[in-house]
């Protein structure tokens, strides 16, 4: 489990970087999907984990969250707006048919939430931060002291920095929005949910630069 910054890991995945999950001091930042479970649990064996976070309701991100919290007893956090679809095991989807067509498709186990996070929640020794867009209640971790951001997928990197894709986007423009003020953060590590470690925030602005919403407003 490669070190990135202070009291922050990243597990191993298959393939590496492309779900990606965090232990950020004892709490673990999402669980990929439902085949991840095991190797999850088999990389937090030796490791004290006390909570287990969710950045947004996506069958991506809470795929194990519930096999997890059940071997290791952990509570689940996650942001206000999207607790019910983890409890329900229904994420909202945006509009069209390929949205449509994968709310069809099997969801991972429900999962009851324990605490729903809100803006200004602290989690560990981050700040939770609201970012909507991608889902209704999508949240990014952020550390002040050492400028170190888990964006969720507000961002991906696969591999260049970009929008998440638009078809599995709830809210196009609010994702824009939330994109640009973590962008205006300028950290100097940002984790993505999929894609690996960056330390350049001139990426992020430049992504963000290239929207088509931040053409509009020049």
């Amino acid at each position: 489990m490669p070190a990135l910054t202070d009291g922050v890991d990243q597990l191993l995945g298959r393939p590496p970087h492309f779900m990606n999950a965090y232990l950020v001091d004892d709490i673990l930042v999402d669980a990929g999907t439902p085949a991840a479970a095991r190797r999850i649990l088999r990389q937090l064996r030796d490791r004290q984990v006390g909570a287990h976070v969710v950045t947004h309701a996506h069958p991506d991100h809470f795929g194990s969250s519930h096999a997890v919290c059940e071997a290791l007893g952990l509570p689940l956090w996650t942001g206000a707006l999207d607790a019910e679809a983890i409890e329900t095991a229904t994420p909202v989807v945006g509009p069209g048919r390929i949205p449509a067509l994968m709310s069809r498709a099997k969801m991972p186990p429900p999962h009851p939430v324990s605490r729903r996070l809100v803006e200004g929640d602290t989690v560990g020794s981050f700040t939770v931060l609201d970012v909507p867009g991608h889902s209704p209640g999508h949240i990014a971790l952020w550390r002040e002291a050492d400028r170190t951001l888990l964006c969720g997928d507000v961002f991906f990197r696969l591999p260049r920095v970009s929008q998440p894709w638009k078809f599995v986007t709830v809210d196009v423009q609010r994702n824009y929005e939330s994109m640009r003020r973590l962008a205006e953060l300028r950290p100097a590590l940002t984790l993505f949910g999929h894609g690996p470690p960056l330390r350049d925030p001139d990426r992020l602005a430049r992504a963000v630069a290239a929207l088509p919403a931040a053409k509009s407003r020049t």
